[in-house]
């Protein structure tokens, strides 16, 4: 019984993840360019106590053995990358990359971090800077006095300066990719960095190399599926009823057993 309890416990631990990882999803359903999470599981180490194919008194060899299984622990919580909705905004500084990639961002210690949300700003100096006012790298910085701010498909950032009538190109976006971008690790503020599990940054333009494409005047959507959460969180919630309740049965059948000697 006391077996029972202990691997009853780890199912209401794990539940528990499952549950804070729902919780999170749901919570960003809509921040910019969110990449819902998955958790995935495995069992335990088995308790033996008959290997399979051993032979009973009689000679006879057994088909099967017996063990039992100590529970179940969470193996990884993986980041799912697959493309948010479009949401169309006609802010010129709102960009969305339509397919793979990341913007760059340099943060205050000089390091650098990688998001999907592309809500950028212009800060007093002119300087594209994300909404926790970071720099956009490379650096694009939009003159004084410029108007009609433009960003084509392949990140090629115009403006028409003063006084002119044509469009000038002031900076390039540049689009970086991971081999495993599962394997970022999550800063916050919509930020994420390098790890040896992501492998090194791939870095091209957008359209090239199969990175995605600029879509201005967008920003992308969440992509958590909120009826898909709500299901996940129903069957979590029984789950951890039905673990529970194998606690209880547990401290029954203890209860009765210590009962005998009267």
């Amino acid at each position: 019984m006391m077996r029972s309890m202990m691997t009853a416990a780890t199912g209401m631990e794990a539940q528990q993840l499952y549950m804070d990882t729902i919780s999170n999803n749901l919570s960003n359903v809509n921040t910019v360019g969110f990449k819902r999470v998955k958790v995935e599981f495995q069992d335990l180490m088995y308790q033996t106590l008959r290997e399979p194919g051993v032979r009973n008194f009689e000679g006879a060899m057994a088909p099967a053995g017996i063990e039992t299984g100590l529970g179940v622990k969470p193996a990884a919580t993986q980041r799912i990358f697959e493309q948010g909705a479009p949401n169309q905004t006609g802010n010129d500084l709102d960009w969305a990359i339509q397919g793979d990639g990341l913007f760059q961002i340099t943060l205050p210690d000089g390091g650098t971090a990688y998001t999907r949300d592309g809500s950028f700003k212009l800060s007093s100096d002119g300087s594209i800077v994300s909404s926790s006012g970071f720099l956009l790298s490379p650096q694009i910085t939009v003159p004084e006095g410029s108007s009609e701010l433009t960003v084509a498909a392949d990140g090629r950032v115009s403006v028409k300066l003063q006084g002119e009538n044509t469009m000038t190109e002031i900076g390039q976006i540049e689009i970086v990719r991971f081999i495993n971008p599962s394997g970022l690790r999550s800063l916050g503020g919509n930020l994420f960095a390098v790890t040896d599990s992501s492998g090194e940054p791939v870095v091209s333009f957008p359209g090239e190399e199969g990175a995605g494409t600029i879509m201005q005047g967008y920003t992308e959507s969440s992509n958590v599926q909120v009826v898909e959460e709500m299901v996940n969180m129903i069957s979590a919630q029984r789950a951890f009823e039905i673990v529970s309740k194998s606690i209880q049965v547990a401290e029954d059948m203890l209860q009765i057993a210590s009962n005998l000697k009267r």
